[in-house]
């Protein structure tokens, strides 16, 4: 398989770069203003950006020597991972991984040499470059993310876009005993959800029954009227046992339209008898205060008689499941733009 870059094969908008000489700007031209140098040796018309992230990976692309790969967030970005947009929390760009198996490649901006190795079985050619797939690529950021935390978020983002289970990853870390920060990646498989949508979400999750102490919840699962069968909401996650409902608010949730909406499905679950704990984004950096409001949520909610509940998350037989993985990939485009595209909102 051939390392260069298929310029015919990139998807619409993005612009592979090229040297000096035929196809390419002259030497003279390429110190000039109408070309921007992407790395040593390579140019692209000044015009073209790389805000693009996309644009980013691309010109990285050309870095790869024979039988290396892009990985980590970047070929989980170019297989389509939503939430892998190659920024830090604050916006800070991240550097692009190639892997190659040796450390014959020099580190340039924006782009950091791995010299792991690669199984060439587990390179491929998407949209006209290589990069990994999508176990690779996964296990590479789990196993050198900063804490268990981000490294569960990983896992649950990489699900989110169904480009691995939860079993995959963990037949696949089964494989990599004494690689690098394996026991983390294995610490944060036991944590991983395959139904999160959302970052934040899995902050709510890890501290419901980290710091909580309180049972794991399921995420993002229906509620159905017992006796008619009728959608009544999703929360971000929830307790069936106790019956304790949680909610992230972030930025959106601010917008009229949007608190609206939540106020009438939090209202609709109190009417239920289920009582609801929100975490605002402050929460995440401390969260003892939405630890108090979970314990008084979870005190309420024991005052309601479990057989007298009137809502269950047993889904009806014309309900389409898209909890897990699995269930995602078996819908045809269709399926997916109906009952997935909520998600994005």
């Amino acid at each position: 398989m051939s390392s260069s870059p298929d310029a015919a094969s990139l998807p619409p908008g993005l612009v592979l770069p090229v040297r000096c000489g035929p196809g390419g700007p002259s030497r003279k031209a390429a110190r000039g203003p109408h070309w921007r140098r992407t790395s040593h040796g390579f140019y692209v018309p000044a015009s073209v950006t790389d805000d693009d992230v996309r644009q980013r990976i691309v010109e990285a692309s050309v870095l790869v020597p024979p039988g290396g790969a892009i990985t980590g967030w970047a070929a989980l970005c170019w297989r389509g991972g939503r939430w892998f947009d190659g920024r830090t929390a604050s916006g800070k760009r991240l550097p692009i991984t190639i892997v190659s198996g040796t450390r014959d490649i020099r580190g340039q901006p924006g782009m950091r040499p791995s010299g792991e190795g690669l199984d060439p079985r587990r390179v491929q050619g998407v949209d006209g470059i290589l990069v990994t797939d999508a176990c690779f690529a996964v296990s590479f950021e789990m196993r050198y993310a900063a804490s268990d935390r981000a490294a569960v978020v990983v896992l649950d983002m990489a699900a989110y876009s169904d480009l691995v289970s939860v079993d995959e990853m963990a037949t696949y870390l089964a494989t990599q005993s004494g690689w690098t920060g394996v026991p983390r990646a294995r610490r944060a498989l036991a944590l991983a959800d395959e139904n999160s949508w959302s970052p934040p979400e899995v902050d709510l999750r890890l501290v419901w029954s980290g710091p909580g102490g309180r049972p794991r919840p399921v995420c993002n699962r229906p509620v159905f009227d017992l006796r008619t069968g009728a959608h009544i909401g999703t929360p971000d996650v929830i307790d069936p046992v106790a019956g304790v409902a949680g909610e992230y608010d972030g930025d959106l949730h601010l917008v009229r339209s949007q608190r609206d909406h939540d106020l009438r499905r939090e209202g609709a679950f109190r009417g239920r008898d289920i009582e609801t704990v929100t975490m605002t984004a402050p929460d995440r950096h401390d969260p003892s205060a939405f630890l108090q409001r979970l314990d008084t949520a979870y005190r309420h909610a024991a005052q309601h008689p479990v057989d007298e509940r009137t809502w269950t998350l047993e889904q009806p037989p014309w309900w389409t499941p898209s909890h897990t993985v699995a269930h995602r990939r078996a819908m045809t485009e269709r399926q997916r733009r109906r009952f997935l595209g909520h998600r994005a909102a």
